[in-house]
């Protein structure tokens, strides 16, 4: 058996383990396309709304990880990752139910965090799940399916406000006092999330099956747990309290800083950021073990090379999807509605369009994911990747140049082959990589090269936005165009596995 690759399966065992993604894209997208909304209905001011979104980068920094080292221990009737699928949706179901009822803004805060962390219970575990799964021919398969769904889910949600809007349902609320509430289209919208949730991930976990740990860790095709490159890394290791230092200091001074010249309060995130980093370094050094959290230190300091290339990849493609899923309300409110009171109806038609443009981007990201797999037998992994993340920092820097809102469906075609790449070639690059004992891990690992960048995005973009902007929220959606084209570069420096390489 220990030679033996994993089984192919077929077009529609892959449907199936991919379906839940279905569901989760579909809150997902429910969220990026309407929270911000909600915020600001509730009173939140525009600079404030990046710290209101940090919940979702913290969760994801947090309970990825967790849960992909349990999960890679975890053994029960449901199998290994399919319990989490479950516990996931049934709490970001719960979730959604509660955003559009939430009477103030620090209660719809504290859902978005619920939600956030549910939809990261089922989230990690479904990247591991692929990993487990295939061998290394059908990963790429398996992935791109994932963005299919991913697209295909997103359409719907994110227009569903629009379309509930379309069928007579309320799209203004406001109370006697003209305080503005939130629409019945929203309540509708998240409402009938919470459902599709539920069948879709219910769905993968009574359709598919999971290997058993010893049949899994078996396979042939299964990556090494030591490698070269490990090697290397963990003879570095006694500069392990010099680097602990190093964050520790450049953290302290970077709160210093923003205390002392009254900064941006929001500048504390980043610094915290690497303070944090600093002390967990340091704890590592002083305690080295091999729990949970010497497990993580120790596997981030043995990254595989292909991860280690992957990071400043995933750094700039995350920047730059965080700066459009934050301003492309207020950018295309402001811009091509003329509006940035959230009681009037030209802000809410605005919010709407931008619901409609987000189903866009989604629905092209589907018919890209049909597309990129023969891209990348014509042009290899690294060069298919940067076509399409250009493709997305065209889209972005044209919304600037660009007036009638109808238009704005073009800039999404772009978009959309970016979306469809950052959900399916970097994990393709990543996981033949990976141990199988691993994976879960370390894909929750990789979560926190998506999150970080989230992070500095709610740290930095409200400065930048009053500081260097003037206010014009149209110009964070060009940074983040500028951030695509310098991941397309950078993803030319990732190595490829032998199964990947282009033909000459």
């Amino acid at each position: 058996m220990a030679n033996e690759a994993r089984p192919t399966l077929t077009f529609w065992q892959i449907w199936n383990m991919c379906f839940g993604f279905l569901g989760l894209q579909f809150v997902f997208a429910l969220q990026n396309a309407n929270v911000s909304r909600i915020f600001q209905t509730l009173g939140a001011d525009l600079d404030a709304i990046p710290s209101l979104w940090i919940a979702a980068p913290l969760t994801g920094l947090l309970v990825q990880p967790i849960i992909g080292y349990w999960s890679d221990r975890t053994w029960t009737r449901l199998g290994r990752r399919r319990p989490y699928f479950l516990v996931g949706a049934i709490l970001a179901s719960l979730a959604l139910l509660a955003m559009p009822r939430s009477g103030a803004l620090w209660i719809a805060a504290g859902v978005l965090w619920l939600l956030d962390a549910s939809i990261n219970i089922s989230m990690e575990p479904f990247r591991a799940f692929v990993g487990d799964q295939l061998g290394p021919s059908q990963r790429p398969t398996g992935y791109s399916m994932q963005s299919f769904f991913i697209g295909t889910g997103a359409v719907a949600a994110s227009a569903l406000p629009w379309l509930f809007a379309k069928a007579g349902v309320s799209n203004h609320g406001a109370d006697a006092a003209g305080h503005a509430l939130v629409p019945d289209t929203l309540y509708y919208s998240f409402d009938l999330g919470a459902l599709v949730l539920l069948a879709a991930v219910c769905w993968t976990v009574l359709r598919t099956r999971e290997y058993p740990p010893e049949t899994l860790h078996a396979f042939g095709d299964s990556a090494p747990e030591s490698s070269a490159d490990a090697a290397a890394a963990g003879a570095a290791s006694g500069g392990r309290m010099a680097r602990a230092c190093g964050w520790t200091a450049l953290g302290l001074i970077a709160v210093t800083v923003v205390a002392k010249y009254r900064l941006d309060r929001q500048l504390y995130l980043v610094s915290g950021m690497a303070l944090a980093w600093g002390v967990a370094q340091l704890l590592h050094a002083r305690f080295p073990g091999r729990g949970f959290f010497g497990t993580i230190m120790d596997d981030m300091e043995n990254m595989p090379r292909t991860m280690r290339r992957l990071v400043p990849v995933q750094f700039f493609s995350w920047l730059a999807l965080f700066s459009m899923w934050l301003y492309t309300t207020p950018a295309v409110t402001q811009v091509h509605f003329h509006s940035s009171d959230p009681a009037t109806a030209a802000y809410n038609n605005g919010a709407d369009w931008v619901g409609v443009l987000f189903g866009a981007y989604n629905g092209f990201a589907a018919l890209a994911a049909l597309v990129i797999p023969r891209m990348v037998r014509l042009l290899g992994l690294q060069r298919s990747h940067l076509v399409n993340v250009w493709l997305g920092g065209a889209g972005l820097i044209s919304m600037a140049l660009i007036r009638d809102p109808d238009w704005l469906l073009a800039s999404m075609l772009g978009v959309g082959f970016a979306w469809a790449s950052i959900l399916s070639l970097p994990y393709a690059l990543l996981s033949d990589s990976l141990p199988a004992r691993k994976m879960g891990v370390y894909m929750g690992i990789f979560n926190f090269f998506i999150v970080i960048p989230q992070l500095v995005a709610a740290s930095v973009l409200g400065a930048l936005l009053k500081a260097a902007f003037g206010g014009r929220s149209i110009e964070v959606l060009v940074l983040g165009g500028a951030c695509f084209l310098i991941a397309g570069l950078l993803s030319l420096r990732v190595p490829l596995h032998t199964s990947h390489a282009r033909p000459a």
